[in-house]
């Protein structure tokens, strides 16, 4: 595994490489360590960020999204944002020109992967060339590109407010979540009516506190339950009462059980290891 330093420095080389080359997209893997964080960056190109094992973390001035296994992040042409690894993670990107894209909502979003588009991304990051339009793998490229739109959106993004006192609030909520904290708790802290804070929350961060605070919830859950920690100790350490309340809204938000991000090992991982790069 490359030092932290040699990573940062391929990485730089890579978006100068990116912004040198031709062609609807460009798809690249690169592994990276637990623990490492790429700064602040932008493309001229959007990516299709898809990481597996681990969880990725993507921070922007608009707040956070949270990119779990078997999922992908969609990130327009031009939008600043750094990226932390939690777990060792094997990222696959495609780089994809403006022209190219079609009928992907223009913002930061994750979606959830289907079989053939995970394929599709193994397939493509698996080849060191641009491909020829014509070609097979050029082919493959076409195919990713006209099913993008397909792709389910799943809220595992965490807005955060412009107000530096709300900032605050949930800044210091996200280090220790409780799905216990209360709507009349926050806007005290605020001194604010609840009809105000709620009306103000909403305006910030363009969703509820409710929901909001779902989010952070799942945020703090997904990483450890990929981690292989139990569903019942995760759902207690954030407040839940029950390991069914937990699972209710985890299945609520993400359509899924908590278990489904769990290890499993009747799975083959979407990294594929005698194809693992750096580079």
């Amino acid at each position: 595994m490359p030092e932290n330093e040699d990573l940062q420095r391929f990485h730089e080389h890579r978006i100068a490489m990116l912004e040198s080359m031709t062609g609807p997209a460009i798809a690249l893997p690169t592994r990276y360590p637990d623990g490492y964080f790429v700064p602040r960056h932008s493309h001229s190109r959007a990516q299709l960020l898809c990481a597996s094992q681990g969880v990725v973390l993507v921070t922007t001035d608009a707040g956070r999204w949270m990119i779990p296994s078997d999922h992908a992040m969609w990130i327009p042409a031009g939008v600043e944002h750094s990226v932390a690894i939690l777990g060792d993670v094997f990222m696959r990107s495609i780089y994809i020109s403006v022209d190219a894209i079609s009928g992907v909502p223009n913002y930061l979003h994750v979606v959830g992967l289907t079989d053939l588009m995970r394929c599709l991304i193994i397939d493509a990051t698996s080849h060191d060339s641009i491909p020829a339009p014509e070609s097979r793998d050029g082919l493959v490229i076409e195919l990713i590109l006209r099913d993008l739109h397909t792709l389910p959106e799943y809220p595992l993004g965490l807005p955060f407010p412009s107000d530096p006192r709300l900032q605050k609030l949930c800044r210091d909520f996200v280090k220790k979540p409780s799905s216990r904290a209360t709507i009349d708790e926050w806007a005290d802290r605020m001194a604010m009516s609840r009809r105000s804070f709620t009306r103000h929350f909403q305006r910030e961060t363009g969703v509820s506190l409710s929901v909001w605070r779902q989010q952070a919830c799942l945020f703090a859950a997904v990483p450890r339950l990929s981690e292989g920690e139990p569903v019942t100790s995760v759902a207690l350490d954030l407040g839940y009462d029950s390991v069914s309340a937990f699972t209710t809204m985890f299945r609520r938000m993400l359509g899924v059980p908590p278990k489904f991000y769990q290890p499993r090992l009747d799975v083959a991982p979407f990294e594929r290891s005698d194809k693992a790069a750096f580079g």
